[in-house]
């Protein structure tokens, strides 16, 4: 990572904390695992339902779409994800449906607008970062998605890692099987992998302001792992 890349990760930071938010956007989030070297699936912010379908166009179908808000975190839980959109007619009744469930669910909710991204198949992993209390920060590598609490396949490491960490922490979790495909799916570039566990554990270790940080999911497709969605927590105390 350049001094200027850092630099623009930095004014992420503040700017969340000038706001008094401890969450970054989505937005925010997206911008600096970008920086930080890490793979993206294709996404755009649309504010309208106009924008939503311009938006839509460009990108391409099928779509996942999901509410924006820095209260929402958990986007499932209050209805705010819609995936295999395929048509405009779809964009338009999904942007409306998003934001009126998420009114309804959360009225205390600033609603940002409604992403559309690129929708993946493939593989859902997930990696994480948290603090212990005793060692210091920690990342987590494991299998990812929607049931990630439910199979809690995960192996940890304390930060920062190297690249014989990264390999142990990918051969560690039990449902290894599935980085190397299985019934058809993507098989996981296990050098890249790596490479992503050492560029999240070099964003850690630069900026001990993150508190809290999930990939998740993380997605192995036939062109790469791309995240697909993300989540950073800072510490209002570590400014």
């Amino acid at each position: 990572m350049s001094p200027e890349e850092n630099e623009k990760i930095i004014k992420y930071f503040n700017t969340a904390i000038e706001n008094s938010r401890s969450v970054l956007t989505l937005e925010e989030s997206r911008n600096v695992l970008e920086l930080s070297g890490i793979p993206l699936n294709k996404y755009k912010l649309a504010k309208t339902e106009e924008e939503a379908v311009t938006i839509a166009n460009e990108i391409g179908y099928p779509l996942v779409m999901k509410i924006v808000s820095p209260q929402i975190i958990h986007k499932t839980e209050v209805g705010g994800v819609k995936v295999n959109i395929t048509s405009e007619d779809e964009v338009r009744k999904t942007y409306n449906g998003l934001i009126a469930r998420a009114k309804d669910k959360m009225p205390e909710a600033e609603i940002l607008g409604v992403s559309l991204e690129e929708m993946l198949r493939g593989t859902e992993l997930i990696v994480g970062t948290t603090e212990d209390p005793q060692f210091g920060p920690m990342i987590m590598f494991g299998v990812g998605g929607i049931f990630v609490e439910v199979y809690k396949d995960v192996s940890f490491r304390l930060v920062p890692i190297t690249a014989g960490d990264a390999v142990e922490m990918l051969n560690e979790i039990k449902g290894k099987a599935l980085l190397h495909g299985v019934r058809g799916l993507p098989e996981a570039n296990i050098e890249q992998l790596s490479k992503i566990l050492i560029s999240v554990s070099n964003l850690i270790e630069s900026h001990p302001q993150i508190k809290e940080m999930d990939i998740n999911p993380l997605i192995i497709t036939n062109s790469g792992a791309m995240a697909a969605d993300a989540r950073i927590v800072l510490d209002q105390k570590n400014k």
